[in-house]
């Protein structure tokens, strides 16, 4: 086959012929230019398509157009044809085109009369006017518009054929349009079974029962029944096209090629006469995604080994960052900064700022995730810090017109601020300018970004409405044009929003709902499954199913941690400290928060993370029975969390000390603390903290109440006689009624979260207070009501255990 002529492409060309024609109606203008563009250019004219799987089908559809002329079918049939009899359809104008291709000489005259189709230069015209010629007139097209390009190049690719080339194209043609050789027949009954080929029809008068060992002779037998010759009518521009196509989806989207499309581009590459090199890049991008480390080696040195052939030494040092990733992602760290080193030595060599920005960036974002390895580079640098590197990267990047990378490096700062708890009008002003640049370029790709670091903000700042509004924004206006990892984060995060809110089945489904060929990245997948596994702990944990909890901890904390992003190793140890303090392992506990507490005060990590293992400290001394211990704790916490404005953890915090007063008989101060914070709180739509604040003012009221009763008890007899004991029992009952209260809101928000034990719990408090208030009919039910749910929490962690 030819190097860029196929049958596909002259049946395009046919219908631009109909198009100059005026053939085409009105109504089908759109859809006929929309198709042929598409065809011929990386542009599309319909809206964006409504699922990650219908991108492929642009790479489905012109698959489908070189082996079958039925995608012409599909598009033309609804149409009538504009410039002939009604009842005539577009695609019967189409076939007409077609079949009056009657020979390879008619073939020829069909690229003939390709010039005519172009406007006509002046010095053309004034050699059409030397001979006394008419001008021609008409829709013509320009020489360097999109169609008008596409009609030269076949023009010209046709006149270099070589006889032979030109024969086999001819060959493919007829075999490309014989499936409508019966509806043709059927709307021109003259036609015969020779009518393919005006040669044969004509001379079969002459030649007899000879013409069919003619026909043999000239076709090879490829139009005798029961021929299964399986060559494709492929070129090689279409190869590349399709290969060009999928490396862009791959590399923008972050997905693999789904399977259907992977097999019939296979079988389009072996009946392809040249292999480009860029197939190797593609077999490289699928292997390293799916996770198959040994092949994606192989498949990048293979690409690159072309390229050097090709391009000596220019595209060295993407050969060597491609590398370094790989090497990154399949946890060879000592090796990926050895070979990025490498790679930034090449790029500076060759003046390459592009490649050298790019290693820089992640230098800088390789250095969060594993400190350890890149401190000495750091001390070494004289880029200094990871704030100098980002600011450098970032004038750079702006210098170079790099866009992506100076919003990228825009964002970073502001997670920089956040991280080490500076300013949020610092950070919240790298947001609005990364968000001004993504505005201005269009940068569709790092909307996704943008709004994950929106989120965090809204997170930090306590207005989880915000945060919850921007998920859905993303999900439902922006996931189809970003990467699919910046989706996948955004869906596990909204779904933890809504496992905070008790609504597991909704989060369950949430995570379901993402598109499997897109979980076929290796890499996505485990971030997947260990999302969904977490969920699930986090229920069991509450529900106090603690041997499938146990079970799931077993598995989760066997990954390494190198593997893992940070924050999710940070929720995989707070879980397991929450699931040994429910086994009432407190030691253990102890050990583990110990020792995470020194590791993120070494790596210099997130202050949120370090506040929250304070707090984590906090609890288990009040789990011990000795909570004043963790008042300079408490304190500490709330000035980290007030000074770094991360309002969820500071209410924690205010609980805590609240908390810590309580124990210490200050129940006044304790409650006025928690009155205080308590209507904060509920706008983060954290309902576990928010039972917990109610609890503690529970008890805060119960202390005043108790206080209430120890002074009455100590007034003189005479004090009683003058109604100064009445008024006492009337504030004894108040903080007793608003002890009951608290305890019904902290057990409506336990039960939204489904916690059983602290459920039993708020319903323990509730029957000693009913006995307390001399209620003992209602003692009694709430005392039934705990034994109930205890019980049924133990059958269930029981069925729960057998079941995993």
């Amino acid at each position: 086959m030819s190097r860029y002529l196929t049958p596909a492409k002259i049946g395009l060309l046919a219908l631009i012929e109909l198009y100059i024609e005026q053939a085409v109606p009105n109504d089908a203008i759109i859809t006929v230019i929309n198709f042929i563009t598409s065809h011929l250019h990386d542009c599309d004219l319909t809206p964006a398509p409504p699922t990650r799987s219908d991108r492929w089908k642009k790479a489905e559809s012109i698959i489908g157009l070189v082996v079958s002329i039925k995608e012409f079918e599909l598009v033309l049939s609804p149409f009538t044809a504009a410039d002939r009899l009604p009842g005539r359809r577009l695609w019967d104008r189409f076939l007409e085109k077609l079949w009056r291709i009657d020979s390879l000489h008619g073939l020829q005259k069909f690229f003939d009369r390709l010039p005519h189709l172009l406007i006509k230069t002046k010095e053309e015209l004034r050699q059409i006017a030397e001979r006394g010629e008419e001008p021609p007139s008409g829709t013509l097209l320009s020489h360097n518009s999109p169609f008008g390009v596409f009609v030269r190049r076949s023009w010209l690719e046709f006149t270099r054929l070589q006889f032979h080339h030109t024969t086999d194209l001819w060959k493919a043609f007829v075999k490309y349009r014989q499936p409508t050789a019966g509806h043709w027949r059927k709307r021109n009954p003259q036609h015969g079974r020779l009518s393919f080929d005006s040669v044969l029809m004509t001379g079969e008068h002459e030649w007899g029962d000879n013409t069919e060992e003619l026909a043999v002779v000239a076709y090879g037998n490829m139009l005798l029944m029961g021929n299964h010759d399986d060559t494709l009518p492929v070129s090689t521009d279409d190869i590349e096209s399709l290969l060009e196509f999928q490396v862009e989806q791959n590399q923008k989207y972050g997905t693999r090629v789904p399977p259907e499309l992977k097999e019939k581009f296979q079988r389009l590459l072996k009946d392809s006469h040249v292999i480009p090199s860029l197939s190797h890049y593609l077999n490289f991008s699928d292997a390293w995604r799916s996770g198959d480390y040994p092949t994606s080696f192989d498949y990048l040195h293979r690409y690159f080994d072309y390229t050097m052939q090709n391009r000596d030494r220019l595209f060295y040092q993407y050969a060597l960052m491609n590398l370094a990733i790989v090497q990154s992602d399949f946890g060879c760290h000592k090796e990926a900064v050895a070979t990025m080193l490498e790679a930034v030595s090449t790029a500076r060599e060759n003046r390459d700022m592009t490649c050298l920005n790019f290693a820089l960036n992640w230098f800088f974002h390789f250095g969060k995730h594993h400190p350890q390895l890149v401190q000495e580079l750091e001390n070494n640098s004289m880029l200094g810090s990871g704030k100098e590197s980002l600011a450098f990267l970032r004038v750079k990047a702006k210098e170079t017109g790099m866009w992506i990378l100076w919003s990228s490096a825009l964002l970073s700062e502001a997670k920089a601020c956040m991280s080490s708890g500076e300013s949020v009008s610092t950070a919240l002003e790298h947001i609005v300018r990364s968000s001004q640049l993504v505005v201005e370029r269009n940068l569709k790709t790092m909307v996704g970004s943008q709004l994950s670091t929106v989120m965090s903000l809204w997170d930090r700042l306590g207005v989880s409405y915000m945060s919850s509004m921007t998920c859905e924004v993303f999900l439902r206006c922006h996931a189809q044009s970003s990467i699919f990892d910046d989706e996948l984060k955004v869906k596990c995060r909204f779904a933890g929003m809504l496992a905070g809110k008790g609504k597991y089945e909704k989060a369950f489904e949430l995570l379901e709902s993402i598109d499997k060929n897109s979980l076929r990245s290796a890499k996505a997948n485990q971030y997947w499954h260990l999302y969904r596994g977490l969920l699930k702990l986090r229920c069991d944990l509450h529900r106090n199913n603690l041997e499938a909890a146990e079970t799931l901890l077993s598995q989760l904390l066997q990954i390494g941690t190198e593997a893992l992003e940070p924050d999710m190793v940070f929720m995989i140890d707070s879980l397991h400290i929450e699931a040994l303090i429910r086994r009432g392992d407190f030691e253990a506990a102890f050990t583990k928060v110990d020792r995470l507490i020194a590791e993120l005060r070494e790596n210099n990590r997130d202050i949120s993370l370090r506040i929250r293992l304070l707090l984590a400290k906090a609890h288990l001394f009040d789990c011990i029975g000795r909570p004043e211990k963790g008042f300079t704790i408490s304190m500490r916490a709330a000035s980290l969390a007030w000074r770094a404005r991360l309002i969820p953890v500071l209410w924690q915090a205010i609980g805590a000390l609240a908390n810590v007063l309580t124990s210490l008989s200050e129940f006044a101060a304790a409650a006025r603390l928690l009155m205080a914070v308590l209507p904060r709180c509920l706008e983060t739509d954290a309902a576990y903290v928010t039972g917990a604040l109610y609890s503690l003012l529970a008890d805060a009221r119960m202390g005043q109440a108790g206080e209430v009763t120890a002074n009455d008890q100590n007034q003189p007899l005479g004090h009683h006689r003058r109604g100064v004991g009445t008024t006492q029992g009337k504030r004894r009952m108040e903080f007793l009624t608003k002890a009951d209260e608290a305890l019904d809101f902290a057990f409506k928000y336990f039960s939204i979260v489904e916690d059983v034990e602290k459920q039993c719990e708020m319903l323990a408090k509730k029957a000693t207070l009913m006995r307390t208030m001399g209620d003992y009919v209602l003692a009694g039910n709430y005392a039934a009501k705990y034994m109930a749910l205890r019980k049924g929490q133990t059958s269930t962690a029981t069925a729960g255990g057998r079941a995993v």
